[in-house]
């Protein structure tokens, strides 16, 4: 291939043999199925695409739901030369030779070069600061592809100049479109195959394959392929076939990206909002795609202290006892003290007035200047306190009525624990009322009493 042949050198040939999932890939904008939320009709990167108007574009999302399928669409559609690269294999001589014959290419021809790099998270730091003085200088427009978040897998500059589009699982709709084109494309799919395929079977393969069209794909094409034809040579794909084609569904879970993430703040949230079912069906999700079961013991433990607090002082104990009994049964048997503390503090009486109190205390001790101890307060077990006056004037609260005294105990008056009106810790709050009473301070109001 000459260096300034105007036919696109990375435009592939995909041969019959190969994967049904490859050989339909869509060829044009209209075939694409599926992103309508960016990609639909009049959507702008539809529309940038028809008048080829490209810029930087970092495609991001799950397995499967069309990102080197757009990218293939687009060199397919563009009218410029077309690069494509899997930073898994590319090494910094190929990302400098193709850099190289852009400027060449620019220079001699006047013609653009999109560079589409595919997986590019795996690019180190290095490598993707290689691209970047040609993607801010026109030299190439770099459409990259990921299944991270941007945000944290790309370098800064390169996310600052580049448009995100971020890509959704497919649609069970979607999934069953692309299975039944796939069906009836006798050029690249299974079109010459008297297949007969019942409804519930495409169900199937679209409900397990979590909106990931090349594994919806894939298990079509195995049971196609491993049936046996009837006598007059029809393939009868049902539920039965569908089962044994896709047996465990794939869940979609990345463990250090935003699945995790997600995934954990649909926990937390569901707990600190009172539904039981909402938060068992996330840890489920966690637990079934091989989540480390500490993390969600870690983060019930959190959550009983900091959301549940003293308003059930028992979630607290409830979720130690989680973790503990993690730790000594393992699992998968610990899924039933992790769930019934998952469902007792999620049904919680729910107070943050605990974690509200350390917030507002350490950004005092951190901003303001730092109290000293009062002497009355100080150690006096050693020999020589005394002489310093350390301990004098203590006094003993158990001596008095209600186990309690008025005394200093801070050289500066400060209010951070705040008690709710809620569960146990309205108890609490009577019982700090009545002392702050006796004492003559200010109540939670603010009023002296």
């Amino acid at each position: 291939m000459e260096l300034f042949d105007l036919n696109n050198a990375s435009k592939e040939k995909i041969t019959s043999d190969a994967p049904l999932a490859l050989r339909m890939r869509p060829r044009k904008i209209d075939d694409f199925v599926g992103q309508s939320h960016f990609f639909g009709s009049n959507k702008l990167l539809r529309r940038m695409l028809k008048a080829d108007r490209l810029s930087s574009l970092l495609l991001y999302g799950p397995p499967g739901t069309g990102k080197t399928a757009l990218a293939h669409v687009i060199a397919n559609t563009t009218q410029a030369h077309f690069e494509e690269i899997n930073a898994t294999t590319s090494t910094v001589k190929d990302i400098r030779r193709i850099l190289a014959e852009a400027k060449e290419r620019q220079f001699r021809l006047k013609k653009r070069t999109i560079l589409f790099v595919d997986e590019l998270h795996h690019f180190n730091r290095t490598q993707q600061d290689i691209l970047l003085p040609d993607v801010e200088g026109g030299v190439i427009i770099l459409i990259g592809a990921t299944v991270h978040n941007p945000s944290f897998a790309i370098n800064f500059p390169l996310v600052s100049r580049s448009q995100i589009f971020q890509f959704e699982p497919l649609s069970k709709d979607d999934i069953k479109l692309i299975l039944k084109k796939a069906l009836s494309d006798k050029e690249r799919g299974l079109g010459n195959f008297k297949v007969c395929v019942e409804e519930d079977a495409l169900e199937h393969l679209a409900e397990m394959s979590e909106g990931d069209a090349r594994r919806a794909l894939n298990a079509l094409e195995v049971g196609v392929l491993s049936a046996e034809p009837d006598r007059d040579g029809v393939i009868h794909y049902n539920l039965e076939v569908a089962e044994e084609s896709v047996r465990r569904k794939a869940i979609v879970y990345d463990k250090k990206g935003d699945a995790h993430y997600d995934a954990a703040s649909a926990f937390i949230k569901s707990m600190r909002g009172g539904d039981p079912d909402a938060a068992i069906y996330w840890m489920a999700k966690m637990i079934e795609a091989g989540e480390d079961a500490r993390f969600i013991a870690r983060r019930v433990v959190i959550f009983a202290a900091e959301d549940v607090g003293n308003a059930d002082p028992m979630a607290t104990v409830l979720a130690n006892a989680a973790l503990s009994a993690l730790e000594f049964v393992g699992m998968p048997e610990a899924r039933i003290p992790l769930a019934q503390a998952v469902t007792y503090v999620a049904c919680a009486p729910k107070s943050n007035a605990a974690y509200l109190a350390i917030e507002k205390a350490l950004d005092d001790v951190r901003k303001e200047r730092t109290m000293t101890v009062p002497k009355h307060l100080r150690g006096a077990n050693y020999p020589g306190a005394s002489r310093l006056g350390h301990g004098k004037g203590y006094k003993y609260p158990h001596s008095y009525e209600w186990q309690w005294v008025k005394q200093e105990y801070v050289p500066q008056e400060k209010r951070y624990y705040e008690p709710k009106q809620v569960g146990s810790e309205s108890d609490i709050k009577a019982r700090l009322d009545a002392w702050r009473k006796k004492a003559g301070k200010n109540d939670l109001n603010g009023k002296v009493t």
